[in-house]
C-alpha cells in the first residue's frame, strides 16, 4: 500500500479539488453535522445517523436518532439558520422558503445492542459498524497536508470570508476549485493550473468573476511564483454560473469524502463522517488515523505517514493496525505499530475519551475540509492537536528530520 506521490519520481503533476460551504453535497453535510451538534448539546451520548438531500427549494431530512428529543419545529429551525448562514436567500433554494421534510426515527435496537457497553457482562462498547479508516499526514505543508487540497480549500476560504464581508460583492455561495501542482524531488513547487468555478449574480462577465477571483487565488499560494500560466488559469470555464446550489443541482450527505480528506493523495476507506456521532467508527478512527500519522510526522519520525485501522460491528478491538511511512520513515514501521496503539486506546470509547469526541463540534468540519485545521478551544479539531510528539521521541529517540514546507 502507497501514496499516490511517489518519492523517487523526479518530476510529475498531482492535482486536488475542493467545494465550498454553498455546494449542494456541502449544504447537505453541513445540516447533517448541524442536527447531530444539537443532539450531543442536548446530550453528549446521543446517538446520530442523519442524512440530508436538498434540490430546488426542497431538504429532506432523514436517519436514526436516539438520547435526545427534539420537535419538528425545532429541527426545521437549526436546518433554516444553517442555509441561511451558509448564504442561500435565492429563487431557487431559500433559507426561509424551502419545503423541508424529516423522517428521523430511533436506532435500530439490534445496532444498538451491538454498540452499548455492558458492564454485566464485561462488554466494552462496541464499533457501530464494519469498516476500515485511513488517516495520513506529510511534511509538504505547515498543516502536514497535501499541498494541492489544502491550497484547494484555501482558495475557497478566501473566498467566502470576501463573499461574506461584502469585499467580492456579487459573487454567490456554490463555488468549486481545482488545483494541479507540479513536483520536484517529491516536493511541490508551483501550479501547473487552477480551475475556480463560482456562482455569480447575473450582469457580471466572465472576465468580472474572474479579477474578482484572482486576488484570492493569490493570497492563497505561498507567493506569487506558484501561479500558474495565465492560459492555464480557468475561471467559471463554462462562461456563466449563475443558478447554483442545490437548485442547479442535487446535493446528498457523503458523496464527497475525497474533498474531505486528504483530496486524493491517500487511500480512503469509503466511509463519510457529517451526520455521523462519534461512536460511529468511520467518522471517529479516521479521526484517530489521521492524529496519529499526524504526530509521527511531526515528531520528525517520517516525511509522510498512512495509517489503516479495521473494525467489526459490535467488537470493541481493532481487528487491524497498519502502518506505513513509505519508505520515509527513520524507524521501524513494526516499532510503530507496536507502540502507538499504547498511546492511544484506540477501541471506539477510547478514541472518544482520549480526543474528547462527545462535544458539539461537527457543523465547522462540514466545510473546507476535516484535517489541517487548527485545533480550537472548546475541543473542536482535537485530532489536529500535536501532543503526542514528545512521547514519541522519548519512544524513538533519533535525530530529528528537518522539514521546512513551503505551504
Amino acid at each position: 500500500m502507497s501514496s499516490l506521490f511517489h518519492s523517487h519520481r523526479g518530476g510529475y503533476v498531482f492535482t486536488s479539488e475542493s467545494v465550498a460551504e454553498g455546494h449542494p453535497d456541502k449544504v447537505c453535510d453541513q445540516i447533517s453535522d448541524a442536527l447531530v451538534d444539537a443532539y450531543l448539546k442536548q446530550n453528549p451520548h446521543a446517538r446520530c445517523a442523519i442524512e440530508t438531500l436538498a434540490t430546488t427549494n426542497h431538504i429532506v431530512v432523514a436517519g436514526e436518532t436516539r438520547g435526545a428529543e427534539f420537535t419538528l419545529e425545532q429541527l426545521e429551525k437549526i436546518i433554516r439558520d444553517t442555509v441561511r448562514d451558509i448564504g442561500y436567500e435565492q429563487e431557487g433554494f431559500h433559507a426561509d422558503n424551502a419545503k423541508i421534510s424529516i423522517y428521523l426515527h430511533k436506532q435500530s435496537a439490534d445496532i444498538a445492542m451491538g454498540v452499548d457497553a455492558n458492564e454485566g457482562n464485561g462488554k466494552d462498547e462496541g464499533a457501530g459498524d464494519q469498516g476500515i479508516m485511513f488517516g495520513f499526514a506529510c511534511d509538504e505543508t505547515k498543516a502536514l497536508m497535501p499541498a494541492p487540497i489544502h491550497l484547494s480549500h484555501r482558495i475557497l476560504q478566501n473566498l467566502s470570508v470576501a463573499r461574506k464581508s461584502g469585499k467580492a460583492k456579487g459573487l454567490g455561495p456554490d463555488a468549486k476549485s481545482q488545483v494541479s501542482l507540479l513536483y520536484e524531488d517529491g516536493k511541490p513547487v508551483r501550479a501547473t493550473s487552477i480551475v475556480v468555478s463560482t456562482q455569480h449574480e447575473e450582469g457580471l462577465s466572465q472576465a468580472q468573476v474572474r479579477e474578482l477571483v484572482r486576488p484570492h487565488v493569490l493570497a492563497a499560494l505561498p507567493d506569487h511564483n506558484w501561479m500558474c500560466d495565465e492560459a492555464e488559469f480557468y475561471v467559471n470555464p463554462t462562461g456563466q454560473f449563475i443558478i447554483g446550489g442545490p437548485d442547479g443541482d442535487c446535493g446528498l450527505t457523503g458523496r464527497k469524502i475525497i474533498v474531505d480528506t486528504y483530496g486524493g493523495a491517500a487511500p480512503h476507506g469509503g466511509g463519510a463522517f457529517s451526520g455521523k456521532d462519534p461512536t460511529k467508527v468511520d467518522r471517529s478512527a479516521a479521526y484517530a488515523a489521521r492524529y496519529l500519522a499526524k504526530n509521527v510526522v511531526a515528531a520528525g519520525l517520517a516525511s509522510r505517514c498512512t495509517i489503516q485501522l479495521a473494525y467489526a460491528i459490535g467488537i470493541a478491538k481493532p481487528l487491524s493496525f497498519y502502518v506505513t511511512t513509505h519508505g520515509t520513515g527513520l524507524v521501524e514501521e513494526e516499532k510503530l505499530e507496536r507502540i502507538l496503539p499504547q498511546l492511544v486506546n484506540l477501541s471506539p470509547r477510547g478514541i472518544r475519551e482520549h480526543l474528547k469526541l462527545n462535544r458539539p463540534i461537527y457543523a465547522r468540519t462540514a466545510a473546507y475540509g476535516h484535517f489541517g485545521r487548527e485545533p480550537e478551544k472548546d475541543g473542536g479539531f482535537s485530532w489536529e492537536k500535536l501532543d503526542l510528539v514528545e512521547a514519541l521521541r522519548e519512544h524513538f529517540p533519533v535525530t530529528t528530520r528537518v522539514s521546512a514546507p513551503v505551504v
